[in-house]
């Protein structure tokens, strides 16, 4: 019974909190009351303040962090991908795990590469020249290469103006972010790289869609072949 009160008691709270987030009445980024507080606002124990912070942690709402008063998180796509990464950096250490989900990245950027070929107006064009010509020129320097690397790929998912694709970029660098981290990084590699973005911003100038998927496709799938030879099967 106390442990089912405890749930009800949690539940209320959270329902406020929420709704205070939403409205904008805690504002995003603004510390939520005190552990202290919420127990003489809500006349509970620390426990259900706890269960209750935790359970707008795992909705995305909150974010919590060791020593410090959880934040509050405006709602967003990019705090629904952030909710599930716990979830996801479990499944990638399952066997095939990574592969798994470097697959479902292949599948959304030859979508979205065929959409560029279709529909990028010249502001697109001029952003992925930008991220192409940065990253052209920092082949010989590893570290800021992988950052022009994941910018170029970044434009795909901002053309088409749809909120949810930045942030499942966002999502995919992030849960990659330790197989990737770990890749030797030589401008031998970073060569082929800067060569394969060339051949999908040919492909797209040219508005030949077949062509960008083609592209893209290739050049994710020597990627995945470089991630093999370092960590074997993942």
């Amino acid at each position: 019974m106390e442990e089912k009160i405890t749930g009800r008691a949690a539940d209320r709270v959270v329902r406020v909190l929420a709704q205070k987030i939403r409205d904008g009445v805690i504002a995003h980024g603004a510390p939520l009351p005190a552990e202290r507080d919420l127990m003489v606002e809500f006349g509970i124990s620390r426990t259900v303040a706890r269960e209750a912070i935790s359970a707008l942690s795992s909705q995305g709402l909150v974010e919590a962090k060791p020593r410090h008063r959880p934040v509050a998180r405006k709602p967003g796509f990019d705090a629904a991908m952030d909710a599930t990464g716990s979830i996801v950096g479990n499944l990638l250490l399952q066997p095939g795990g990574v592969w798994n989900l470097f697959d479902t990245r292949i599948l959304v950027e030859a979508s979205l590469v065929r959409s560029a070929a279709e529909k990028a107006n010249k502001h697109d064009i001029a952003a992925l020249e930008t991220a192409l010509l940065a990253n052209k020129a920092a082949i010989h320097d590893s570290d800021l290469f992988y950052q022009t690397d994941m910018q170029f790929h970044r434009i795909f998912y901002n053309i088409s103006g749809n909120p949810v694709w930045p942030a499942v970029h966002r999502a995919y660098v992030t849960w990659l972010a330790p197989q990737w981290g770990q890749m030797p990084r030589l401008p031998e590699r970073n060569k082929a790289n800067f060569a394969a973005h060339a051949a999908i911003m040919d492909a797209i100038l040219m508005r030949d869609p077949d062509a960008a998927e083609a592209a893209l496709k290739s050049h994710l799938m020597q990627a995945w072949d470089q991630v093999r030879l370092t960590f074997g099967d993942i």
